[in-house]
Parts: C-alpha cells; sequence; structure tokens
C-alpha cells in the first residue's frame, strides 16, 4: 500500500501549535526584556509586577467568576491561593528584583534552566515519575551551564550578582512548583491563569496602592507605563500561558515542552536589537549548555 500522506487538518495543526509554542516563548522573552528596561529607567518590581497582573486580571477575572465566587473557576480559593503564590506577584517580585543585580542574559537563562531542573526533581519527588537517564544527564547539564553564570557572578559582578542568579534560581523554582500542582490537580493552564489573575487583583492590587502607590509610576510617563502593560500584561502574561496550552493542545506536552528553551535566544535578540545589550562570552557560553541540556531534559 502506498504511504498515506498526512492529512491537511493535521498537517495545519501541526503549524497552528508550532506557532503558538514560538509565539509563547516570544512573549515571555519579551517580557524579560522589557523588564530589564525598565529596572534600568526607574520601575520597582511592585510597579513592574502590577502592570504584569493587574491589567491582564481586568481581562481573565471574569472568566475565574464564571463557576461562581466561592468556586473560583471551579478550582476552589485554596488550591488557587497555592497556585498565585508560585505563580503570581511573589515569584514575579523576584525575577524582577533579581534584574536590578544582574544582567539581563543571567535571568533570562537562569531562570527557565531552574525552572527545567526543578521541575525534573518535583516530578520524582511528588509526582512519583522516574527520571530516565537521558533526563539525569541534561540535568547535569544544566547545571554545568549554571555553574558558568555563577561565575561570571563572583568574578565580575560580586556577591550582589550571586544574589541576583539565586532570585531568578528561586523564581524558576516557584514556576516548577506551579507547573507541578497543575499536573497533580489536573488543572489546564488557562484555568490556572484565570484565578492567578483574579486573586492578584483581589490581594495584591490593594497592598500595592496601600504600600508602594502610584507616584513612582507617574514620573515614569504615560509611553513607559504603557509599554509595560502592554508587554507584561499580554504579551508576557495572559498571552503566552494561552498560546502554549493551545500548543500541548495541538502538539502534545512533549512537543510543546521544547519551545521555552527557545526563551534565553529570544530574549538575547530582543536585549541586543531593543535595548543594545551586548552579551558576555560567558553569558553565551552558559546559555549554550543549558540550551543543550535542557533538550535532553524535556525529551
Amino acid at each position: 500500500m502506498p504511504d498515506e500522506k498526512p492529512q491537511p487538518a493535521a498537517v495545519s495543526g501541526l503549524l497552528v501549535g508550532t506557532l503558538c509554542g514560538i509565539a509563547a516563548a516570544f512573549g515571555w522573552a519579551a517580557g524579560f526584556a522589557t523588564a530589564k528596561h525598565g529596572v534600568n529607567i526607574g520601575f520597582t518590581p511592585a510597579d513592574l509586577a502590577f502592570h504584569r497582573f493587574f491589567w491582564s486580571g481586568l481581562v481573565l477575572m471574569p472568566l475565574a467568576l464564571r463557576a461562581g465566587f466561592f468556586k473560583l473557576g471551579g478550582i476552589g480559593w485554596g488550591r488557587s491561593a497555592v497556585m498565585t503564590f508560585v505563580a503570581g506577584p511573589p515569584q514575579a517580585l523576584m525575577a524582577y528584583t533579581g534584574f536590578i543585580l544582574v544582567p539581563l542574559g543571567h535571568g533570562t537563562t537562569i531562570q527557565p534552566a531552574c525552572a527545567a531542573l526543578a521541575g525534573l526533581i518535583l516530578a520524582t519527588l511528588v509526582l512519583g515519575e522516574r527520571p530516565t537517564m537521558t533526563r539525569i544527564v541534561g540535568g547535569v547539564i544544566i547545571i554545568v551551564g549554571l555553574l558558568v553564570f555563577g561565575v561570571e557572578s563572583l568574578t565580575t559582578i560580586g556577591t550582589h550578582g550571586v544574589g541576583g542568579d539565586l532570585l531568578f534560581a528561586a523564581a524558576g523554582v516557584f514556576w516548577a512548583a506551579f507547573g507541578t500542582v497543575l499536573r497533580m490537580w489536573r488543572v489546564p493552564g488557562m484555568a490556572a491563569a484565570n484565578v492567578v489573575a483574579a486573586l492578584s487583583i483581589f490581594v495584591f492590587a490593594p497592598l500595592f496602592v496601600i504600600f508602594a502607590g502610584f507616584d513612582n509610576m507617574i514620573r515614569m510617563g504615560f509611553a513607559e507605563n504603557l509599554l509595560q502593560a502592554l508587554v507584561q500584561g499580554i504579551m508576557a502574561g495572559a498571552g503566552p500561558i494561552f498560546l502554549f496550552a493551545r500548543s500541548v493542545m495541538l502538539l502534545g506536552g512533549g512537543r510543546a515542552a521544547t519551545f521555552p528553551a527557545l526563551v534565553p535566544g529570544f530574549a538575547l535578540v530582543i536585549g541586543y536589537v531593543a535595548l543594545g545589550i551586548v552579551p558576555s562570552i560567558a553569558q553565551i557560553i552558559g546559555m549554550v549548555i543549558v540550551v543543550v541540556g535542557f533538550r535532553f531534559v524535556v525529551k
């Protein structure tokens, strides 16, 4: 019998899923680069976190409340609070603070790398998955790449650089915890995004108004605030979660898991083109090692 040709619908789904995954990675990378620009010109981490969650929260909160206030998206307040803690403002504040201390290349590589590494460990300890030798090798490679960044921080930045790296590492661990509880509780990505946005509006927005206020944001001007609102709230916030979830649906979890490996490269290009940031040789070497390790981990 002649080989069957792929059906047009299957080819279309493969193309759309691939484009969604690439777009999600680009959105996350744009968020990193724009956050680095923001802290460089004077935005505080709290300002950026407000832009990250408030505007997307206004859009997504009604979706979370469709199942009723007490059910909160059908997930419940307890589980939603856990997800908001590990994927909401606390995680974002760590990352934004890290950009005050270290260059763009550190954050855009260390956070995804630690998310992949911690995800492997949590899958073993919490979900009971047995890691393959390929994934173990990938984890070791990632650690080698991370050590390159650590050495650069110690030798060229100082102890505060190590502190910045650790903040990004912690943000990555938080993101891995988010992915772990999603799998453990079988929560769809968009449903999780909806409840995280809703709780961020309910909890973080009032705290921001009370303890931080808008004075600093006003000093930054309308154009800069609009940029952060669009990129942090849409391009790096709700948009990538929807796009990545769509990619998983069309391609499967295994294929879609490769797209976050594109984030460091995209961020490097965006940082160079938009901000004129030239990564060091050590950062490029560390990024390449981490991306190689990432490919093994997600197999």
